[in-house]
């Protein structure tokens, strides 16, 4: 799926920073893509970006109207359905990164068809898929991979492809997820495709390529959560890296929506990910670990990289406190 830019990013009467993530992942990493935001009454986050609504956003050249939150079901409130039929009347697509689909409320579905314009529910791809074959592809392909979900594997792949692209490499990010591909402006939700066709979707995202252009593969989930391991398993099959980066997050105490469920430590969650890459890649190596060191100052997020280096033999890092250069020394 592709997502035509610039966006006007819709927050509805969000009330709290983790519900706008998707507006705040492509306001954050691709300013550029964006016009503005439109907030209700009652909206108590912000991207940063300016004001404006529908009408101003259009003079303004927004193309796409972007539902940039997420609440509890996923579904679309009926109160935001007068807004999208005013984007739609205005001439713009419409995306959403909720589980309910924009094509199943007729009267938008209707108002876009008549007007030729495309209706993204991001979590819904639509394209036909292939199974894996496994074969090795040209180009070179680096994954972010897990000890839980949410640890910073899509910051990491940004800070990554920012870092590869301010040496000059040949370099891209391929997303796998709904903040991603709107970041992106393209990509696969994978964790919404049918079981069988995961591997093949990876390798889809991340076709051949000249031999010295790199990849930057968006992981999901975690090989050692209960929940989402099929997910990822599939996508590190698929993507055959080249070059494999751990992420961490400090201070968690069990893993993502499970009590009582302890996270792996990095050194188990290099050796899983490492015999699973090595599948459809002998060749396929670690290259370093990212910790988001949120949860501590900037001392003790210091002392915890260079004794997680020290324990695991890696470089590791804060991509967003203190870049990832160590990793791409490594790699490069």
């Amino acid at each position: 799926m592709k997502i035509q830019a610039p966006y006007l990013l819709f927050l509805g009467d969000a009330s709290d920073e983790l519900s706008i993530k998707m507006a705040k992942g492509v306001a954050d990493w691709r300013p550029e893509l964006c016009i503005g935001e439109y907030t209700l009454e009652g909206c108590l986050v912000t991207t940063g970006q300016p004001s404006m609504n529908i009408a101003a956003a259009k003079a303004a050249g927004a193309k796409t109207f972007v539902l940039s939150f997420a609440n509890s079901g996923g579904t679309i409130d009926p109160s935001w359905v007068p807004y999208i039929i005013e984007a739609l009347e205005n001439d713009m697509h419409v995306v959403s990164g909720l589980h309910q689909k924009l094509t199943d409320i007729p009267q938008v579905k209707a108002l876009a068809e008549q007007r030729g314009l495309d209706l993204i529910d991001i979590r819904h791809p639509t394209q036909t898929f292939k199974t894996g074959n496994g074969q090795k592809r040209t180009g070179k392909r680096l994954i972010t991979v897990g000890t839980d979900c949410s640890v910073g594997k899509m910051y990491s792949s940004l800070c990554l492809e920012k870092g590869m692209k301010a040496r000059g490499v040949n370099v891209d990010f391929r997303a796998s997820g709904q903040c991603g591909i709107l970041i992106a402006g393209d990509g696969v939700a994978i964790d919404c495709v049918v079981a069988d066709f995961i591997a093949g979707a990876s390798e889809l995202i991340s076709p051949d390529n000249a031999d010295d252009h790199w990849d930057i593969i968006e992981g999901q989930g975690s090989l050692s959560h209960p929940a989402f391991a099929g997910v990822s398993l599939g996508l590190l099959h698929g993507a055959q890296p080249d070059a494999i980066v751990i992420c961490h997050a400090l201070n968690r105490t069990s893993m993502r929506g499970i009590k009582n469920k302890p996270l792996p430590t990095i050194e188990q969650t290099i050796a899983l990910n490492l015999a699973a890459a090595q599948v459809t890649n002998p060749n396929a190596k670690i290259a370093g670990v990212t910790v988001n060191t949120s949860s501590v100052d900037e001392q003790q997020a210091i002392d915890i990289c260079r004794q997680i280096a020290q324990q695991v033999g890696y470089p590791c890092v804060d991509p967003v406190r203190h870049g990832v250069e160590p990793i791409l020394e490594n790699i490069l």
